[in-house]
């Protein structure tokens, strides 16, 4: 592993970045009546695309924007731009991680998409509504412009082929009732919801909602660790592993995610209540286990269409042997072209022979004052080859019995690569550490089958005390 790459720096990136961060401050204060400093942000994403097949679009658009005169057309425009900056920076940051890691790229092999069309009336609503939205600018949202979107998420709900695009609309607009009036917010999450205004106004386009071609997978699927994600009213456990085709071609990457609703109350080990019963495969990786695949429905992109009904248990399979005997070899998936975005890469890796700086050692001793500098803001660091690596405990979930101090007394981790604020960072998701002369592996998802563990159990029986209850409550609205 390259890992004096991790801190190398990339030509253009500063600058894409800086273009982007341009654009997104003329969205705070919105694009009705613009300013002079939105106008530069405007001209700024212009230019930064001046050289590409938009250039003309986006200094047209970029011109109608500063002068208070964006149509919807100019601000799709306006958004492909931004989204085809960040996606720059993806590709950049991608081909890094591939010279980190040296392994190689998966290619794509059957067309982009299937022709599928649907919801074009509330499409169409959703982007009109998106479009206001951008007009009145962060500081500008009330509550009467955020309630626009109830209807349209209700309506794009009642269709399944627009579920990811209400999921996202339903989130977005939370977060901004969350935080009206705009005008007395003290501090907004201005890439973020750029990010989210981007990528919902570009999921409205025709094209954009046409369902993702399909291979079949056979084989051996062994899993190397669990992301779990959680929301207020979400969750989703994202399974990362290595194929092994039965055909004997080169393994590869692939993922496997399950999601589901939650209620608030419903936290930590609880949450495998809500996701067990919808894929076997967190069984598996609660056992350590393998898992056989035929025919299972698989994207270019890498991910399982799970189906249990053509998956079967296999032998027990060690994530850290997976990952010590074939990750190096396993081909990483491409990514979809409106997926291009430096949030979305999560590239697992085997980290080992590194000194933890920071953290705790597991016993409440620190590692002596060069270990308690660890990344400036309490988080470890790995110092691997005379380079460091901060590592993201704060991704580290409750649901599973990793913890912080494990990973900071670990002598050996398997996690996502991510990029995160400026640098490459690293999510555990499991960690090998010596517990009295004997090395215990302990994995973030460790209790997705189901755990003997007393914490766990303890929120497992909370979670199914609470869901009891609402269920009781919802049978008693629905009675009445």
């Amino acid at each position: 592993m390259r890992t004096d790459l991790f801190t190398d720096p990339l030509d253009g990136l500063d600058e894409a970045l800086s273009a982007v961060d341009a654009f997104d401050r003329a969205l705070v204060s919105g694009l009705l009546r613009p300013q002079p400093d939105q106008a530069a942000g405007l001209a700024a994403l212009a230019t930064a695309v001046a050289g590409t097949p938009l250039a003309a679009q986006v200094a047209e658009a970029a011109d109608k924007a500063a002068a208070g005169a964006a149509g919807e057309d100019h601000l799709v425009v306006l958004a492909a731009a931004r989204t085809a900056l960040m996606g720059s920076v993806h590709d950049a940051l991608t081909e890094r991680v591939a010279d980190i890691t040296g392994r190689p790229r998966a290619e794509r092999s059957t067309p982009g998409t299937t022709a599928d069309e649907p919801g074009a009336n509330v499409l169409a609503a959703a982007r009109a509504w998106l479009c206001d939205l951008a007009r009145a600018g962060w500081q500008g949202i009330d509550h009467e412009l955020v309630a626009g979107a109830a209807p349209v998420v209700s309506a794009m709900l009642s269709d399944l082929r627009l579920r990811r695009q209400a999921t996202l609309l339903d989130g977005f607009a939370a977060e901004l009732a969350a935080s009206c009036p705009g005008a007395t917010l003290d501090r907004v999450p201005v890439r973020r919801w750029a990010d989210l205004w981007t990528r919902a106004l570009l999921l409205t386009l025709p094209g954009a909602t046409r369902t993702p071609a399909l291979s079949t997978a056979t084989g051996r699927l062994l899993p190397l660790g669990v992301d779990v994600q959680e929301h207020a009213t979400a969750v989703q456990a994202q399974v990362h592993a290595v194929f092994e085709p039965a055909d004997g071609t080169e393994p590869r990457l692939l993922r496997a995610a399950v999601s589901a609703p939650k209620p608030d109350t419903v936290v930590g080990a609880g949450l495998w209540q809500l996701l067990r019963p919808r894929m076997s495969l967190l069984a598996a990786v609660g056992e350590g286990r393998a898992m056989e695949l035929d025919g299972m429905p698989v994207t270019d992109e890498g991910d399982l269409v799970w189906d249990d009904e053509r998956a079967r248990t296999g032998e027990p399979a060690d994530p850290f042997g997976t990952a010590r005997v074939v990750l190096a070899t396993a081909a990483d998936p491409v990514t979809a072209p409106l997926d291009r975005h430096p949030a979305r890469i999560a590239v697992p890796v085997l980290l080992e022979g590194y000194t933890v700086e920071g953290g705790n050692d597991g016993d409440g001793a620190s590692g002596g004052e060069e270990a308690n500098e660890g990344g400036g803001d309490g988080r470890p660091v790995f110092a691997l080859a005379g380079h460091r690596l901060t590592v993201d405990t704060d991704r580290v979930p409750a649901a599973g019995p990793l913890t912080p101090e494990a990973v900071a007394a670990s002598g050996a981790c398997l996690g996502l690569l991510r990029w995160d604020a400026g640098e490459f960072v690293l999510q555990p998701l499991a960690v090998e550490t010596t517990v009295r002369k004997k090395t215990t592996a302990v994995h973030a998802g460790a209790w997705a089958g189901g755990t003997t563990d007393k914490a766990g159990v303890r929120a497992e029986k909370a979670a199914t005390d609470s869901v009891a209850v609402l269920r009781e409550r919802a049978g008693k609205l629905l009675r009445a």
